[in-house]
């Protein structure tokens, strides 16, 4: 009996522990890809790129090549940690050994490789932007709309993650269903709701895409940062029409719940989750 406590005691510190982590490198990963680029080009606090080097001389030069190949490397270090931890062999193998810490050991081996990415990024500042809004009123006005609407996108994504559960993503809700014996989350979910968080666990690919390559100037680095990231994302899901159909299917329900007044206390839903 006191094995077994400590056994839970010591899977819920791991897994808030982890909780703590995700949340500070979420934040990190903020200000990475989205407010310090901006801040930088309204504050001219860092010199984004070279637009009087032509790009025949760019391109051969070496510290630019060399900038590129860290960072290509550091973007091929994510994805092949991101792809091989969520192929069906090595997850199968990781739930056997790890059990209810699986999905934590998942997104905690993520965010180092994102941790990794954000500190060893080269900025490639020898080369031409590929845009670069620098003329007034635009100058000012364009970095506070780009600001505007990454700020909104943030947002969208935050309230999204938190509808598509949140706690389960990060291995939360794993660990407090293993202490309270009753199994994994994922098989109180409808089948179609499995079906579809296993075609599609990163519901948030338009907000990023425009976090992405919104900028009011575009270097040789966020260019390869913004077309490998947009990529995987469009390569990374599978959904099809049946996926599609449930979602159509539980947004119509959801609108029917928030259109009706609530009468009473009866629930009629599926005992399963959505």
């Amino acid at each position: 009996m006191a094995s077994g406590t400590v056994r839970r005691w010591a899977l819920v510190a791991v897994s808030l522990l982890n909780f703590a982590f995700v949340f500070i490198s979420g934040a990190d990963f903020i200000r990475f890809i989205s407010f310090r680029a901006i801040y930088d080009n309204i504050t001219g606090d860092t010199t984004l790129c070279q637009d009087s080097i032509p790009w025949s001389v760019a391109l051969r030069d070496s510290s630019v090549l060399g900038s590129l190949a860290v960072d290509l490397g550091l973007l091929a270090l994510f994805i092949t940690q991101h792809s091989v931890l969520a192929w069906a062999p090595v997850k199968k193998a990781l739930q056997s050994g790890l059990g209810a810490l699986n999905r934590t050991a998942y997104c905690f081996s993520t965010v180092v490789a994102l941790q990794i990415l954000m500190r060893y990024w080269q900025p490639v500042i020898d080369a031409p932007c590929l845009w670069s809004v620098r003329h007034a009123p635009w100058s000012v006005w364009f970095p506070l709309l780009c600001f505007s609407l990454h700020f909104l996108c943030w947002a969208i994504i935050c309230s999204i993650l938190m509808l598509f559960d949140y706690p389960e993503l990060l291995g939360l809700k794993q660990v407090y269903y293993e202490c309270l014996g009753l199994g994994d989350p994922l098989s109180h979910k409808s089948l179609g709701a499995q079906r579809l968080l296993s075609h599609f666990r990163h519901p948030v690919c338009l907000e990023l895409g425009v976090v992405l390559w919104l900028l009011p100037a575009l270097s040789l680095d966020r260019l390869l940062l913004a077309g490998t990231l947009s990529s995987y994302l469009a390569l990374a899901h599978s959904l099809d029409k049946q996926d599609l159909a449930y979602l159509c299917v539980q947004l119509n329900s959801k609108l029917q719940v928030f259109a009706e007044p609530h009468h009473g206390s009866t629930n009629t839903s599926d005992p399963k989750e959505k």
